[in-house]
């Protein structure tokens, strides 16, 4: 596997071979996907896929599919499926926020320019729906409806809240459509074709929304609290990006005389290095942390809650493990 994934130890060596060996095929088939047969375009389409990624939404897949017949030759084309969907949407990303650097290289849109990296994602989408089409029209219609979500979250992300609205909630629902739809659907697909048992797919469908979101959450926390680029990012990348994530948002609301200065920072675009650095030491020692932190573990709980309607098995405790992984990666 990738050194870039993430490290769920396995207390079953059964079940730890079975999905490393999973995920391995989803690396080399996810790599041959991106291929075309012009070079310009492979170069730009693999772009994102060699700098790495946690492959998150494969690992639920392969984990999910665990629940039922993990040998479906269904379970590696839909994990694909899912990733090349989730590749399509940071290139987008990346030209909306006008970013430079995506897991630690530099983005398409900075390298090759935005008309190239929107085409890009747009390539990689067509690629995500010719695998689709031979897993079937209920597998289409999944995805379909995963897609709008993704889509009305960026909306409602890119118009911010409606006025009145309570920008936490409005912000957490932007995260469950843009974050959460798609991890929930890898989760998805990977019971769906294994043959699990319509309720379970459920939950595990359900599980991988709330899970989805505790990630996002997680990332938030990180690109503030890590002093490294743990979250494959430099720390402060929202900051100094006028990206308003949930520790953003609770400083904003905060009414605390001593976080004057913070509201102020946070209120506007960062000037420079200097108050980039005054912002993060404030926001580290703050009560927005606290409560974004906090806010974290209930989507962790929520989860968790999940887990126990699925049945006592390795594949169930290693779900527990990434719930703990999420969480416990803030620090």
């Amino acid at each position: 596997m990738s050194q870039s994934q993430i490290a769920v130890e396995f207390a079953d060596a059964e079940l730890e071979l079975s999905v490393r060996t999973a995920l391995d095929a989803v690396e080399a088939a996810l790599r041959a996907s991106v291929a075309a047969d012009d070079e310009f375009v492979s170069v730009t389409a693999r772009h994102l896929v060699e700098a790495g990624g946690k492959r998150f939404r494969p690992l639920l897949s392969v984990l999910a599919a665990h629940f039922g017949d993990p040998t479906t030759p269904e379970l590696v084309p839909a994990a694909v499926v899912v990733e090349i969907t989730h590749l399509a949407t940071l290139y987008h990303d990346d030209v909306m926020d006008e970013a430079e650097v995506r897991r630690g290289t530099g983005s398409a849109n900075a390298r090759w320019g935005n008309s190239v990296a929107i085409l890009t994602g747009d390539f990689l989408f067509s690629r995500a729906s010719n695998l689709l089409a031979d897993l079937g029209p209920e597998a289409v219609r999944i995805q379909a409806r995963t897609f709008e979500r993704l889509v009305v979250g960026q909306i409602h992300e890119t118009v911010g809240p409606p006025e009145g609205a309570d920008p936490v909630e409005h912000y957490l629902g932007v995260l469950a459509d843009k974050t959460g739809s798609l991890i929930a659907t890898a989760a998805e697909f990977g019971a769906r074709f294994a043959g699990v048992d319509a309720a379970l797919v459920a939950d595990l469908c359900e599980f991988g929304e709330q899970i989805g979101i505790a990630f996002q959450i997680s990332d938030d926390i990180l690109d503030i609290a890590s002093e490294s680029a743990e979250s494959g990012k430099t720390p402060g990348t929202d900051l100094r990006e006028g990206v308003a994530t949930l520790p953003i948002l609770y400083a904003r609301l905060g009414t605390d005389p001593t976080d004057a200065r913070l509201r102020e920072l946070v209120s506007r675009p960062i000037a420079d290095d200097e108050e980039l650095a005054e912002t993060l030491q404030l926001l580290r020692r703050s009560d927005a942390l606290v409560e974004a932190r906090k806010t974290l573990q209930h989507y962790a709980d929520a989860a968790r809650a999940l887990l126990v309607k699925l049945p006592d098995c390795p594949a169930r405790d290693a779900l527990e493990t990434v719930v703990d992984l999420v969480v416990d990666r803030t620090g």
